[in-house]
């Protein structure tokens, strides 16, 4: 049989959408997703939420300094933008205009939706706009999200080794669940499943950077079908590759997100000014249908959506989208060059930048792409000798910026890259110099802009998420800032360099410790020795992976105010420790230390997270290095 054409019904507050595989049901003119038909089951959404709370975008706003406002996002003018017999693709919109007296959403929303004949699902994305003299306002969140049939999706997808069957929406209501100290958290003391019984269940255990993300779903059981959200490009995502998305929770609930703060906090708001025009296309992003009859062939519906993600992958920028402002191939660029690392105390050559971070970005200075949160971003890695092509670009002006794992700090290019249509910028070759003032005398980690390479605890038996026991994501376990206390009961960490390994001995997050019902304040030792000291500046640098609600002090053999050399108070709000990652927003800090702090023989720097009482602030190191005074 040949592919069918693609059909539209309208009615008055509704349109029905079917390519012979896949049928969609949408609002009209709200342009909420109230259906989907596919693989014999008459709707994939949840059928006990309200219809316009099925499949629907939502965004979180406010007015500058104003309180949170959450708004479904919906359409007010409903109009076919594209329709032939193998393609339709349609509109439904807002549009805002400033001299309309409110309080009102100070963007103007286009969602479209794109059903194309024989393929196996559905293509969402939307234009944002802020036309001319629109007041101010910060955006938080924007995301598109499905609720699917809570009878039949019970097993989840997101990496080979990310996958199981999970709770039901009834197993976190009180009886049979019990809420955590963090609200999302819950204990599952009888659920329905009685073999997830003793489990926590938090939606952030879940979430993904984007550089490793790109394909997540569910499969559902009697008859099996996967429901697939698959990024085919990143660009479009806020912060760059190592920001950190949600990505599926008990509901059964599936999510695409575009703008957030999780992982980051509220330097990942975008502010707008009063006046300040904007547009950006969100997407699209593609949602992958796919059905078996065999039940002993359902984990072949997760291969087959990976695979079907790379597809998507190599026909971006897609061909068929019809807004003028979302750009096809002929009208991008694309920049080519190598990066080297100029590193005189590890290598008198220039050493090239082995998978190497490499992206363009608004952002113009040095690391401030983890926070860009209004424009498009470009990301590759290099090969093993150094070399890049970032394709598909937007014409533009950017800032290239990079960042190379074994090298602390952030690269940016001192010259901003112009990106023409339909041409390839040489960039030649380029060099970081990351920072260095004196060789190593000790280090402890790797720099890789994670904790990883430090001492994941096993989980309290009580708080236990099976997916991550053994796992190369251990942190994502619930509870483990109170392990610290397990181990060190009545005194803090001590280190000692060229004795003690990271690996084993020093914990993957500095937290306050627990006394009794309360948490106080924890003093970690890193003891060394120097046969000699070097008179001179010695420098301390503290790559920081993650910080919450922190204040730092360093100490160097006192712990009294002659022996401070460093302080910063209220360090960060990404909330990493509360949420089970192990890196959020990298911070590089360098404290001068003169020598007469030194001693011959014996030394040692304190590093206290002076906060108390609060059981979830803390800091993740990546990498500490102690150089000497240059020489």
């Amino acid at each position: 049989m040949g592919k069918k054409n693609v059909t539209l019904i309208t009615q008055s507050s509704y349109i029905i959408v079917n390519n012979g595989l896949v049928r969609l049901t949408i609002s009209k003119p709200q342009g909420l997703l109230t259906g989907i038909k596919y693989g014999g089951i008459n709707n994939l959404l949840d059928l006990k939420s309200n219809e316009l709370n099925r499949g629907y975008w939502d965004i979180n706003w406010s007015l500058p300094g104003g309180q949170d406002r959450y708004q479904l996002l919906r359409g007010s003018e409903y109009s076919v933008i594209n329709f032939s017999n193998d393609h339709l693709e349609v509109s439904f919109k807002n549009t805002y205009d400033p001299s309309t007296p409110g309080t009102r959403l100070p963007l103007t929303i286009d969602h479209r939706y794109i059903v194309r004949s024989g393929v196996s699902g559905f293509y969402c994305y939307s234009i944002c706009e802020r036309p001319p003299h629109s007041p101010a306002f910060d955006l938080a969140q924007m995301r598109m999200v499905f609720k699917l049939q809570r009878e039949r999706f019970h097993y989840m997808a997101i990496t080979d080794e990310k996958q199981r069957i999970m709770p039901v929406p009834e197993d976190l209501l009180p009886g049979r669940g019990k809420q955590l100290i963090v609200p999302e958290s819950v204990l599952l003391i009888n659920p329905i499943n009685p073999d997830l019984k003793g489990e926590v269940d938090d939606k952030y255990q879940y979430s993904m950077d984007s550089k490793d993300g790109g394909v997540h779903g569910w499969i559902s059981s009697n008859p099996i079908v996967g429901f697939w959200i698959m990024f085919p490009s990143q660009e479009f995502r806020s912060g760059g590759p190592t920001k950190q998305n949600l990505t599926v929770h008990t509901g059964p609930a599936c999510l695409a997100m575009f703008h957030g703060s999780h992982y980051i906090g509220n330097d990942m708001i975008a502010h707008f000014e009063e006046g300040e025009t904007w547009r950006k296309v969100f997407g699209p992003f593609f949602v992958y249908l796919n059905a078996t009859t065999d039940v002993s062939k359902a984990y072949y519906l997760w291969l087959d959506a990976k695979n079907q993600r790379l597809k998507e992958e190599s026909l971006w920028p897609y061909g068929f989208i019809s807004s003028l402002h979302y750009l096809p191939h002929s009208e991008r660029g694309s920049a080519t060059g190598r990066l080297f690392v100029q590193d005189r105390f590890v290598s008198t050559s220039l050493i090239p930048a082995k998978s190497a971070f490499i992206g363009l970005s608004a952002a113009r200075t040095e690391g401030s792409w983890q926070t860009e949160s209004k424009d498009y971003q470009f990301w590759v890695q290099t090969d093993s000798d150094g070399n890049f092509t970032i394709k598909n670009v937007i014409p533009g002006e950017y800032g290239l910026h990079g960042w190379v794992p074994g090298f602390i700090g952030d690269f940016l290019k001192e010259e901003p890259v112009t990106i023409s249509p339909g041409s390839e910028t040489q960039l030649g070759d380029i060099t970081y110099i990351p920072p260095r003032d004196g060789p190593t005398l000790w280090e402890i980690g790797f720099p890789d802009r994670t904790a990883n390479g430090f001492y994941v605890p096993d989980v309290n038996p009580m708080y236990v998420n099976k997916l991550f026991v053994n796992s190369p994501e251990k942190f994502r376990q619930y509870g483990l800032w109170d392990r610290y206390t397990d181990i060190h009961p009545k005194s803090d960490q001590v280190f000692t360099v060229g004795v003690n390994d990271p690996k084993k001995d020093w914990f993957f997050a500095h937290v306050d410790r627990r006394n009794g019902d309360n948490y106080i304040p924890s003093t970690w030792e890193i003891r060394f020795n120097l046969i000699s000291v070097i008179k001179g500046t010695y420098k301390l640098r503290l790559a920081i992976a993650s910080a919450t609600r922190s204040d730092l002090q360093v100490h160097v053999n006192q712990m009294n105010a002659e022996g401070i050399v460093f302080q910063v108070m209220n360090l960060g709000d990404d909330n990493v420790v509360c949420r089970h990652g192990i890196h959020g927003l990298y911070q590089l800090l360098s404290v001068d230390i003169s020598s007469t702090f030194m001693d011959n023989g014996d030394n040692c720097i304190f590093l206290t997270q002076a906060r108390g009482g609060d059981a979830l602030c803390g800091i993740l190191y990546d990498y500490i290095r102690l150089e000497a005074p240059p020489t």
